[in-house]
């Protein structure tokens, strides 16, 4: 087997990543974008120890739940792997993928995992769009497949109504700006909950000088706010332009402000049930320990049914927008410390019968996190994962202490594409 030769291949199984399994002779073959059941003629494109990866040639017999894509630019854009699979198959494949994952870290759970469906269409309520210009015009959108090209996106259907109008005014007005165009790489929207006010916040190669430039980006775009990250690569600072620096979110009754520069779940539609899910994973009384706790959406959550809480966040502007929320509320039992969430940590005495909640990043909590979780004893151990091989190598690391998986649910954060959402308790037994 070779870079570059084309291959006839089946597919046996969806894995994560949005990679379909094949196999040639026993080498374990990914396919990206490969769908259980299909039949394909692929191309070699690298071969690594192990496996080998392919690209799809040609779907010679589609499988059965292939089906055309909703979007005229799923073939180009990386941003959605299964467009082409139908949404009961997604959840499906999901959920199997979810299962797999656990099972390939060690960790073996044979109970039910209930998955909560989303809205596909407009379901994002915060997206990183990139931008590049050459000599065929200014592209806004996404990048491709395993590539760095920006895809120019008209229209993305995660996209809202507002959203959309955003980036639109946004396109016409760097048109108009090429030498602005060429130096700034992402734009990030942010849109509040229910009332359409989109905030955005520019990233590249931008410094002070360009302050009015920015500004007048505001000319064709209807946005409550701007501001842009300023400075050389190594010091770069948020700087404030226009209107306002944050969006008002209001989830089961709790009213969040969420700054630009802040992180905040991205699916307008399954946030409520996610946080629902979380309250009811967490028994009531006791200290709970929220680590990663952004502006605060569990901790508030948590509030009412807990003793106390301490949330723990990496991000300055994150705990300011949490102590901010919890201020508002009324709730001087809620409390938010920022910096690093293990070295933190190890400064906090434990507390009998306390409650963990955490929700990292995609790289994950950390073996060494995870086992000072354990030390502590808490009474139990709440996960939140947007990545499932890094919750498995996390839950592995908490076994030598007695904690077992007692439930696990999933949330289709991210519809049509790879990603997904996964809370995890976890019980001494």
């Amino acid at each position: 087997m070779r870079t570059g030769e084309l291959l006839e291949v089946t597919v046996e199984k969806g894995i994560y990543r949005g990679l379909g399994l094949a196999r040639v002779e026993g080498q374990a073959l990914f396919v990206v974008r490969g769908l259980p059941g299909d039949r394909l003629r692929v191309r070699v494109s690298a071969i690594e120890r192990g496996f080998v990866r392919a690209t799809i040639d040609a779907v010679l017999e589609a499988g059965p739940h292939r089906r055309p894509a909703p979007c005229p630019y799923a073939d180009s854009c990386g941003g959605c792997a299964y467009q082409e699979l139908d949404y009961p198959a997604q959840l499906v494949l999901k959920e199997a993928v979810l299962r797999e994952s656990l099972g390939r870290g060690g960790v073996v759970w044979t109970g039910a995992i209930p998955v909560h469906a989303s809205p596909r269409e407009g379901w994002r309520s915060r997206a990183t769009l990139h931008v590049a210009l050459s000599g065929a015009g200014l592209r806004l959108g996404l990048r491709g497949e395993a590539s760095h090209r920006v895809v120019d996106l008209p229209r993305c259907l995660q996209l809202s109504e507002a959203m959309t109008g955003v980036v639109d005014g946004l396109r016409r007005s760097l048109e108009k700006r090429p030498g602005l165009a060429t130096r700034v790489q992402d734009v990030r929207l942010l849109e509040s909950g229910g009332a359409g006010r989109v905030v955005v916040g520019l990233d590249g190669e931008l410094g002070p000088a360009d302050a009015p430039q920015l500004l007048a980006l505001q000319e064709g775009a209807p946005l409550a706010g701007l501001g842009a990250r300023l400075g050389p690569p190594r010091n770069k600072r948020y700087v404030h332009l226009a209107g306002d620096d944050s969006v008002v979110s209001e989830v089961l009754g709790r009213r969040y402000r969420i700054h630009s520069e802040s992180f905040f779940q991205g699916n307008r539609f399954l946030v409520e049930a996610l946080a629902r899910s979380v309250r009811d994973g967490v028994a009531r009384g006791g200290r709970v320990l929220d680590l990663f706790s952004g502006v605060g959406l569990f901790a508030l959550t948590l509030a009412e049914g807990a003793d106390s809480v301490l949330g723990i966040e990496g991000n300055a502007q994150a705990v300011d927008d949490a102590t901010f929320n919890a201020a508002s509320a009324g709730l001087g039992h809620v409390r938010f410390r920022s910096g690093d969430v293990a070295t933190t940590l190890a400064t906090v005495p434990a507390e009998r019968a306390e409650r963990i909640v955490l929700d990292p990043p995609r790289s994950g909590a950390g073996v060494a996190l995870m086992r000072a979780v354990a030390a502590r004893s808490p009474e139990s151990i709440l996960y939140v994962s947007c990545d499932p091989p890094t919750l498995a190598r996390d839950l592995k690391a908490l076994e030598p202490s007695g904690y077992r998986l007692a439930s696990l649910e999933l949330f289709d954060l991210f519809p049509d594409t790879f990603h997904m959402e996964s809370v995890a308790v976890l019980r001494r037994f």
